[in-house]
This record gives structure tokens, C-alpha cells and sequence, in this order.
């Protein structure tokens, strides 16, 4: 005899050597359990709702109110289910449709809040901008390297308060081209009286776009610092 099988069992039969008993002997089963789903579906509910109401009481039947508050509880859970795959759904659409609208920021420059821009024989210049918390008569700009090392040193005219343009050539105290690289801009002034550092954002160039995710949206990808969120971008500037 040949085992058989089927989608919930498999049988097996061992020979005795008699023709006989063999013949009339019955196949050991080895069970299989079939995946089980524990999710309920409408259907599932509608039966349980149906088997309850074929096994009630007559003299005591379910009260149309708690009948109809059961309905309106699956009806609403059922509701939200499918109002939160939607909602994933719209998340994709819109993240995909931020990351082709961000594409047409590639080639140009952004403003972003960060002291750190990046220096390369393409674009030789580095330009942030310094946030005054009120007019200051001369600001102190600090040129420093990756590893801290002062570079150059430079005023700018702080005078007119606010967000203050500041521009480095890419030239060191010497006047020599600086490598290609990462550098910080820092920057300080008189405030009350006193020397306070203040607050500088650079800009980078955009060189591509990634899609991100639903939760950090389109990512901007900035030549020599890397990745930046697009709702963290401050401004963006002409090349």
C-alpha cells in the first residue's frame, strides 16, 4: 500500500510480512495543523452574530439595542482598519509626489542649520548667513577645518541686525586656495557688553534626492555633508 496525503494529514503504513493483515490494517495518520489565522473578518462576525441569535432564549431574546450597539462597535473597528490602510496608502503617494517635487531643487543651493559647509575645486566659495539678536557694529568671523584649526579670520558689518550674509573665498590668512574639505563658519559679537557666540547657517549644494520615508518625507542629498530632511531646509538660493 502507497502512503497518501492531503492538505491536513499524511498517512503511513508499515508492511507485517503477512499479505492479510496488511490488507485489512488502517493507515497511521500523522496530523499536520493547518496555519491558524486569528483574525476575525466580517464574515466571522456575521456568523457569530447568526449562531447567537439561532441559540437564545425565546422567552428572553437579545435586546435590539445591545444588538444594534455589537453591529455599530464590528461596523466601526472594520471602518478604522480600513481608514488606516488608506492612510498608509496616502502616506506613500505623498512621499513619493515630495521626492518628485524635491527633484527640481537638484543643482541648487539651500540654506541649511548647520555651521559646516563644504569647499571643492567646483564651487571654491562657502556663504552662510549669521543671526544677530540685535545690530552689532562688527561681527568676527572665524574660518576653522575639520580638525578645529583656525584658517582665517574676518569682520563683517553687522550693523543693520537680523540675518547678516557673510562669504568666504575659499583663501587662507595667506591667500592661498584651502583644499577641498569641510568647514566650519564661527562667529561672535558684542551683545550687552558681552562677547557672545552667534548663530550661523550655511549654504550646500543639493546634488540628489531619496525618497525617504512616510515619517522623514524626502531626503536631500548635499554634496560633502550628506543627508538633510527637506522640512529642515531654511531657504533656498540660487546657484
Amino acid at each position: 500500500m502507497t502512503p497518501q496525503s492531503n492538505s491536513r494529514s499524511s498517512a503511513v503504513t508499515e508492511s507485517t510480512g503477512n499479505p492479510f493483515l496488511d490488507s485489512i490494517r488502517l493507515p497511521e495518520e500523522s496530523t499536520i495543523p493547518e496555519a491558524n489565522n486569528q483574525e476575525l473578518t466580517q464574515d466571522d462576525f456575521f456568523s457569530l452574530l447568526s449562531q447567537q441569535l439561532s441559540m437564545q432564549d425565546p422567552f428572553k431574546p437579545v435586546d435590539n439595542d445591545q444588538m444594534i450597539a455589537q453591529m455599530a462597535s464590528f461596523s466601526t473597528v472594520d471602518g478604522i482598519g480600513k481608514l488606516n490602510e488608506e492612510i498608509v496608502n496616502l502616506n506613500a503617494v505623498m512621499t513619493s509626489s515630495q521626492a518628485l517635487q524635491a527633484s527640481g531643487l537638484v543643482g541648487q543651493k539651500v540654506l541649511i542649520p548647520s555651521d559646516t559647509g563644504h569647499i571643492s575645486a567646483e564651487d571654491p566659495h562657502l556663504k552662510g548667513i549669521v543671526s544677530t539678536p540685535e545690530a552689532i557694529d562688527d561681527i568676527t568671523v572665524r574660518i576653522e577645518d575639520e580638525k578645529g584649526q583656525l584658517i582665517k579670520t574676518f569682520t563683517v558689518d553687522g550693523s543693520a541686525g537680523g540675518n547678516i550674509d557673510v562669504s568666504w573665498d575659499g583663501l587662507d590668512k595667506d591667500g592661498e586656495p584651502v583644499a577641498s574639505g569641510n568647514y566650519s563658519i564661527k562667529a561672535s559679537g558684542r551683545v550687552d557688553g558681552k562677547s557672545e557666540d552667534l548663530a550661523v547657517s550655511t549654504y550646500a549644494h543639493v546634488t540628489s534626492v531619496s525618497l525617504g520615508t512616510a515619517s522623514t518625507g524626502a531626503i536631500l542629498n548635499l554634496r560633502g555633508i550628506g543627508g538633510i530632511k527637506i522640512g529642515d531646509v531654511l531657504a533656498v538660493s540660487e546657484t
